[in-house]
């Protein structure tokens, strides 16, 4: 199945393989804690959340590159992207799936897995 977007095509593919792809991209670029929740049911704007951080503004750089053109080689694009390495938290959204990207401190300020916590956690180690 395809799925068009703005000036081109993509793949259609299951959210919680989107989320796994985006998880193993971030893990490649060594990114702290790596975690995927399933937020279906739970939040109706999205049905994944990958939560991770990185040390520093270049890694926080490279993890979200990295991520964007992994996912690039399976046919999606990114919806919307918010957010600078520079301000410590990247959100990219695919749709089913939003990616976060925090520096640690940043990560602990807006705790989303405790936010989230009924989500089920689908995996931690990438």
């Amino acid at each position: 199945m395809e799925l068009l977007f703005e000036g081109g095509k993509g793949v259609l593919i299951g959210g919680r393989e989107l989320a796994m792809t985006a998880a193993r991209a971030a893990a490649k670029k060594k990114a702290i804690d790596v975690q995927v929740l399933d937020l279906q049911g739970i939040f109706p704007v999205a049905d994944y959340f990958v939560i991770c951080s990185g040390r520093n503004i270049p890694q926080i750089a490279a993890i979200a590159r990295e991520i964007q053109d992994d996912l690039a080689k399976e046919g999606q694009r990114v919806c919307r992207r918010q957010g600078t390495p520079e301000s410590e938290w990247v959100l990219m959204d695919y749709g089913d799936v939003i990616v976060h990207i925090f520096s640690e401190q940043m990560r602990q300020f807006y705790n989303l897995e405790h936010l989230w916590g009924d989500a089920k956690v689908i995996s931690q180690n990438f």
